[in-house]
């Protein structure tokens, strides 16, 4: 038996938005090409080759002397084998090699218009080869229990052409090392097992239990200081340690009425060493020593989700709730004492219905809500020489306001008609039904008329936005 398919698959999308006062994007491309060959019924192989690239640019719209585009991207080349082995009635083993070359593009800026006196600056380009090795086994020991476990060695390496940077004790750059094109220069390894274990109760209840180990090798550092977002991404290298992760997750499963109903209830905890964080007052933008703006420290991440399913009936759909917690704690950052991480969301809500009017109608409803992400905010200033500096409060002390809003869908699907070999369906869809003005940023801004006053100014992305889609398949 020997049976071989061919995909391929195509996406490319990006985001604008523009003010008086500044301009942003950011944009997802990606490509890929799947070969699947069954050597035998026991012996499965599926061969992947993947691109992908994202990018995102900051600048000023105004036309004067210091108008200027930023812009910074990352670019992936991605080569999987994956083969999948029936062993046994009993045994399903998977194994596999990932190769990943990266390229990193931080930074560059230049003069926007005729009037701008910013010179073109670029910041060097990086390069990394990242490689995964997998074996893993899915077991199952008698009627009750299934048994999921596996080992992944991996290596990350920092590729020439390019120019390193070694810091001090005090972060300031001391030195600097040029390697040359196509040069392996510093490598990272580690072993990543993972264990599951499922423990089937009876015909509707189970009981999941999960351990890993895991090493990160590509890391964002996020700033959250009131104003225009700014993420970073930074590989691995002799200053970056790749983040080690030990996660623990603990779950119950349970149907009713014949599955018809589904409800879950999933706990886990994660402890994070070598985690990186931007230092208070970091020089982000254009900053050719950048590492030298990291501290290195420690977090952990626990929570509870919960989950109610509806899957049959005219009526369904589901209600999910998360309680998460994530904190942090470095040195040299907020005098050394916890902090909540940059995305610490500590409640999230779904809800989400569906109702068939009939076999060509139908509806949808969703609503999301979450607690708003943590945020530094100016708490007070200071009068130097001339100039006015802000005074911030402690790292993420407050939180940008909650974020919630309401979806609405409606489609209707093509007659069936035997031997038709064309499909149509029209969709109406409405985001943001009650005009929710979430807050993307918040930006405090000085009063023209009154001294020393300040007020806080909002920036939202999107309010009603209604669409009309036509899907076919031939």
């Amino acid at each position: 038996m020997r049976i071989t398919g061919v995909f391929f698959s195509g996406y490319a999308g990006r985001d604008v938005f523009k003010n008086k006062f500044a301009k942003m994007g950011f944009g997802n491309q990606t490509a890929s090409l799947r070969w699947n060959h069954l050597f035998s019924s026991k012996l499965f192989l599926n061969v992947s080759a993947i691109y992908s690239l994202f990018d995102y640019s900051l600048g000023s719209p105004t036309e004067d002397a210091n108008a200027f585009d930023w812009n910074s991207s990352m670019r992936d080349h991605t080569a999987r084998f994956d083969f999948t082995h029936y062993l046994n009635m009993n045994n399903t083993v998977r194994f596999g090699y990932t190769a990943i070359f990266h390229e990193f593009f931080p930074g560059t800026a230049k003069g926007s218009g005729s009037e701008s006196i910013i010179t073109e600056f670029k910041l060097p380009t990086q390069f990394a080869l990242e490689h995964g090795l997998y074996l893993s086994n899915e077991q199952k020991l008698g009627s009750r229990i299934v048994l999921k476990y596996g080992l992944r060695v991996s290596a990350f390496q920092n590729v020439g052409p390019g120019t390193y940077y070694s810091y001090d004790s005090v972060y300031k750059p001391v030195d600097s090392t040029v390697y040359a094109s196509r040069k392996i220069f510093h490598t990272y390894t580690g072993l990543e097992p993972r264990v599951a274990i499922v423990y089937i109760l009876d015909e509707e209840s189970s009981v999941k239990a999960h351990y890993s180990h895991t090493l990160q090798y590509i890391t964002l550092a996020q700033n959250s200081t009131a104003g225009t977002p700014l993420d970073i991404w930074f590989p691995a290298t002799a200053n970056v340690k790749p983040q080690v992760a030990d996660q623990f997750a603990l779950g119950y499963f349970r149907n009713f009425k014949k599955n018809a109903f589904e409800t879950s209830v999933e706990v886990y905890y994660k402890r994070v060493n070598s985690i990186i964080d931007f230092r208070d007052h970091a020089n982000l933008l254009l900053n050719e020593y950048l590492e030298g703006e990291l501290r290195i420290g420690k977090g952990t991440s626990y929570g509870a989700e919960f989950l109610v399913r509806k899957n049959e009936g005219k009526l369904n759909g589901w209600v999910s709730y998360t309680y998460s917690r994530s904190w942090r704690q470095v040195d040299e950052i907020n005098n050394g004492k916890k902090y909540p991480a940059p995305y610490d969301k500590p409640h999230t809500l779904n809800i989400v219905m569906n109702y068939a009017f009939s076999k060509r109608v139908e509806a949808s409803l969703t609503w999301v809500y979450a607690t708003g992400l943590p945020v530094t905010f100016p708490i007070g200033r200071v009068v130097y020489g001339n100039s006015i500096v802000p005074i911030y409060s402690d790292r993420n002390e407050y939180r940008m306001p909650d974020y919630h809003r309401m979806d609405f869908a409606i489609s209707l699907k093509g007659k069936e008609k035997p031997n038709r070999r064309w499909n149509g369906e029209w969709n109406l869809s409405i985001y943001n039904v009650y005009n929710r003005k979430n807050a993307w940023s918040i930006n405090f801004e000085y009063d023209p008329e009154i001294d020393y006053k300040t007020y806080a100014v909002k920036t939202y992305l999107f309010s009603i936005i209604p669409a009309i889609t036509y899907n076919f398949k031939f």
